[in-house]
């Protein structure tokens, strides 16, 4: 294993928030929900972050805002995630995640979804310092919580202004920072530069969260390495297998190798996730945001193929069930 410039068997102090260790959970919106941030949370990562919230739909108290809001209150830290434009509704937005029962509350300058950015929220928000420099400030002064960004390099490779955006957020009281080492530009393609958020934890004193392509134990050591950060957030690996976060924590306690889930363990994990689901939204519903979990969960098992077929074409959960227990049983056999 790579060293790390970091004591990573100790807690991370936010403010007056202790989280318990140097492990979080991204915030993917249609993937990270509470049934999700509850696996996670039970495998021992050390923060979960809502999905975004977008601040005009929280003040309005739409379901999907309320929805993306539930957290199980005993777990852990809460954190909950926004995105907006207009910086009194971030503030009030932000007052009202507190009073919901955030601990922290994380300012989202990074999504860079093309339906996000037409908005000019998100990502777009690095093209646009001056009003980023209001939302943070009026946030910043609305709570007394700590408060939270996550950004990306910059817009692109001729803009990567990270680490000015990182030294305008430490001088509003801004006191954590979260850095995907790609641009806006990138989406997910190439690879994260982790050398480059290295620029920004030069930039600032405050704590420094690394995301991006951490895949494995080895990453997450390297990736704190490289780029001088007090923790990593961990995305997409995550997807389909909820325990990783907490294997990588596990590893920086103890510097042990957890085992991996074996096969059956695997579904009964799934069947868990799919019964939450199921609670959150409803049947149908539950269904739909649930066929992208079934897909990695299953990736690679024997008769996968023939499984999302019948997954993808029917809202029945007795046959979504059925089908689950039969597989299960092929699993184990062809094992």
């Amino acid at each position: 294993m790579t060293t790390s410039p970091v004591n990573v068997s100790e807690p991370l102090d936010i403010g007056a928030v202790r989280i318990p260790n140097r492990v979080f959970l991204a915030p993917m919106s249609g993937v990270s929900d509470q049934p999700f941030r509850r696996l996670a949370q039970r495998f021992g990562v050390g923060l979960v972050v809502s999905e975004m919230v977008a601040s005009r739909q929280m003040l309005l108290n739409t379901r999907q805002s309320t929805q993306r809001m539930l957290f199980d209150r005993d777990a852990g830290p809460v954190c909950i995630q926004l995105a907006g434009t207009d910086p009194q509704i971030m503030a009030d937005a932000a007052i009202l995640s507190v009073e919901r029962g955030a601990d922290l509350v994380d300012i989202n300058f990074g999504c860079p979804a093309k339906k996000i950015v037409r908005k000019a929220s998100g990502s777009a928000m690095m093209r646009d310092l001056p009003l980023a420099t209001e939302i943070m400030r009026a946030v910043v002064d609305a709570v007394e919580v700590p408060v939270s960004v996550k950004m990306r390099t910059g817009w692109d490779d001729d803009s990567r202004n990270a680490p000015e955006l990182a030294r305008i957020a430490e001088d509003i009281g801004v006191q954590m920072l979260t850095v995907h080492g790609r641009t806006r530009c990138q989406f997910y393609t190439g690879s994260a530069d982790w050398d480059f958020i290295a620029e920004v934890r030069d930039s600032v004193s405050l704590p420094l969260i690394a995301n991006g392509d951490i895949r494995s134990i080895d990453d997450a050591y390297a990736c704190l390495e490289r780029s001088g950060a007090d923790a990593v957030m961990i995305g997409r690996a995550a997807q389909g297998n909820p325990w990783f976060p907490g294997d990588v924590a596990h590893h920086f306690a103890t510097g042990e190798v957890r085992p991996e889930p074996d096969i059956s363990r695997r579904w009964e994990i799934l069947r868990e996730h799919l019964d939450g689901m199921l609670s959150l939204y409803g049947v149908s519903n539950g269904i739909r945001n649930a066929r992208k979990h079934i897909g990695w969960y299953i990736n690679g098992f024997p008769g996968a193929a023939e499984f999302r077929n019948v997954v993808n074409n029917t809202l029945d959960e007795q046959v979504i069930f059925a089908e689950m227990h039969r597989y299960h049983d092929l699993s184990l056999e062809a094992a």
